[in-house]
């Protein structure tokens, strides 16, 4: 059995999904430092004027270090509201949006306490929503033993070597404007290609 280990994250690039749908077990790290400006609490899209990161905020914790299990979400900035109107301008025109957004939209409405079970929720709507059937599982201490380690190698900025993961190209709203973007959100294949985003991860 092949076991990847993944740092947890909202709504995560299509390279994190990939590993779901690749190894037979997935584990989530939740014994790890909470690290700013990562995928943790970070998802990026597609929009008319480029990129857009979309953060949730989280609550600052007493002292330096935070166990990625205890990061609480903060509701701060109605976050929730901005972060469902951006995806719903950003993505209002793509094939499937309006197709998923009922499955979806709720996901933005209940409020949560902490980051992890947000994250956790949403990968696993994701998963339904995609058709990738993942046996996931949550960390029981700080692993140190898994091989196939992903925590340091998929993040937003100074990503390391995945000989694993080349970027496919599928359609994309913007991709006149700008091109094909790779390792968007998972939201963005979804959005664009529906039930066929499977076959790109």
């Amino acid at each position: 059995m092949t076991t990847a280990l993944l740092s947890s994250a909202y709504c995560p690039p299509v390279q994190w999904f990939q590993k779901l749908n690749r190894y037979d077990k997935v584990l989530i790290e939740q014994y790890d430092n909470f690290q700013k400006q990562t995928y943790r609490n970070r998802c990026v899209i597609a929009t008319a004027n480029g990129t857009q990161a979309l953060t949730i905020p989280v609550e600052k914790a007493p002292g330096d270090k935070c166990l990625m299990r205890d990061v609480r979400i903060s509701d701060h900035g109605n976050w929730r509201r901005l972060h469902w109107n951006a995806l719903a301008t950003a993505y209002g025109d793509s094939p499937f949006f309006d197709y998923y957004a009922d499955d979806l939209h709720p996901m933005f409405d209940k409020k949560r306490d902490f980051l992890l079970d947000f994250n956790m929720e949403m990968t696993e709507l994701l998963c339904e929503l995609l058709d990738v059937r993942p046996h996931i599982a949550l960390t029981s201490g700080y692993d140190t033993a898994t091989t196939d380690d992903f925590r340091d190698v998929i993040r937003p900025k100074h990503p390391m070597p995945d000989d694993d993961f080349a970027p496919r190209q599928y359609y994309q709203v913007y991709s006149r404007r700008y091109g094909f973007i790779p390792n968007l959100s998972v939201l963005d294949l979804l959005f664009n290609m529906g039930n066929e985003g499977i076959f790109y991860l």
